[in-house]
Parts: C-alpha cells; structure tokens; sequence
C-alpha cells in the first residue's frame, strides 16, 4: 500500500574538492538540502574544504554527516580495498574525528555516518567490512545515526549493535532488480534528465514503485533521499526535486533529532 511520507531528508555527497580542484557547487547545494555528507579527507576533502562546508553547513542549518571512505584519493574512493577490518575501523574513526572537530570548531557537531562509494556498496554484502565501520562508530560516539542502503550487511550489523539504522534511496541512480544500485561503469547507471528523477522522488517518498534497470517495478523506501552533488546539473536536479517533493505535501527535515 503506497502513503505519502510527511516528512523526509534530502541529502547530499558535499565537501568533495581538494587543494585549488573544485568539484560541485556546494554553496548552492547547502541551500537545498537539509543533510551534508561531508568528504573527511581520505576519498576527497582537505581540511579548508571540511572547515569551509562545516561553517555553511551550520549557518543554514543543514546537518553535518561524516561521509567516511577508502583511503584513496586517486581513485575518489570508487575502488574496493582489501584491508583488514581493525584497520578499516581506524581509518573510518579518524575520518570521524577529523571532521567533528571541524564541526565543532563551527558551532556544530557530526550528526550521522554514511559510507562513500566503494567501501558503501561492499557492505552491502561485505560482512567483516561492515562489522569495521560499525565498530569504528561505536567506538566514537554509539548515539550516532547511520545512513545506508535497506537490507544490507552494514544497516542490519549496525541495528545489532545498538545503532539508530536510518535507510536512503537514490534519487539519480539506478537500481538492479534486487534493490542494490548498479555499478557506475554499467550502462544506465545514472539517470540524468531532472523530471525523471523529481518524479522518481516523489513515488519513492509516497511509497509508489519506480522502475528498476530492466524496466519491471520496484519498490525503494527510505528515509532519506540522496541527490549527488558531483553529477552534471546536480544544483537544477536537486532544486527540481526539493520542488516537486513540496508540491507534492511532502515536509523536508534532517533525519537527525536534536541532540545536546
């Protein structure tokens, strides 16, 4: 039975440049969204970069999420690495760390923890990488919130140890028949045209299916809604579903609750 969601988040990948190399445009995002997952440094990001998206973030009230990743600057963090888990756990507790202090330093905090690329899709089924990242928030603070894909390895781990599990879906991205994103060196990985992908959001808030790569129906909750910051004409694309997603009755909010 579909039923409009009267409330959902709108998030997005942000703080992605590094050094003199800017990607997306941030200031215009940050006026959009209501949730920013913030590059820590290890996939993209610099500590400008993280300082710069932190103090806008806060002065417009955007909440502030440690987007953590594969120590792969080179590879934008979209390349798998093998590591051991003690040590994946590290690294994503740094990138934690790096990027709260920086939120404080703002008047703010890290509100929530979401995987980039890679390390994002490998625990959807990666079970030692996913009880890694888990540990490493655990380790930094168990009230923080986690955001990912429904019925993966990493939501199912992370509601196991104790952690508010928070599920998003794709607003530009297309979904195999399992309900998994497609990888972005496959064709049709993306959805490009801004009507498509405003439309896609509102059936996805309202519980309506949408379709898969194949073309068959399928149906994607979440509380969150990701619009990617570094796709072409990612500011029209998310200005359109912002739009569509209020035309339609739906109130958008951080998914975070107040936290002292």
């Amino acid at each position: 039975m579909s039923g409009l969601i009267p409330r959902i988040d709108l998030n997005s990948d942000l703080g992605e440049g590094f050094g003199r190399w800017p990607l997306g445009d941030d200031d215009a995002l940050l006026s959009i969204v209501t949730s920013a997952n913030v590059a820590c440094g290890f996939h993209a990001g610099d500590p400008t970069i993280m300082r710069r998206t932190c103090e806008t973030a806060v002065e417009r009230g955007v909440a502030i999420g440690a987007q953590v990743g594969y120590r792969d600057l080179a590879g934008f963090g979209r390349r798998f690495i093998e590591m051991p888990p003690r040590e994946l756990a590290d690294d994503v507790l740094y990138q934690i760390g790096a990027l709260d202090a920086f939120a404080r330093a703002a008047g703010g905090r890290v509100g929530y923890v979401k995987p980039h690329g890679a390390l994002y899709n490998a625990i959807v089924r990666h079970e030692e990488q996913a009880g890694a990242v888990v540990a490493a928030v655990l380790a930094y603070d168990p009230g923080l919130p986690v955001l990912g894909l429904p019925g993966s390895a990493w939501l199912r781990r992370a509601e196991q140890a104790g952690l508010t599990a928070v599920t998003e879906c794709f607003a530009d991205r297309a979904y195999t028949p399992e309900g998994t994103l497609v990888p972005r060196d496959r064709p049709g990985a993306l959805v490009h045209d801004p009507d498509t992908v405003a439309e896609r959001c509102v059936r996805m808030a309202r519980g309506e299916p949408i379709e898969d790569v194949d073309g068959a129906p399928l149906v994607v909750r979440g509380e969150s809604i990701c619009v990617h910051g570094d796709s072409p004409n990612a500011v029209a694309t998310a200005r359109g579903v912002r739009a569509a997603l209020e035309a339609a009755g739906v109130e958008l909010a951080p998914f975070t609750a107040a936290r002292p």
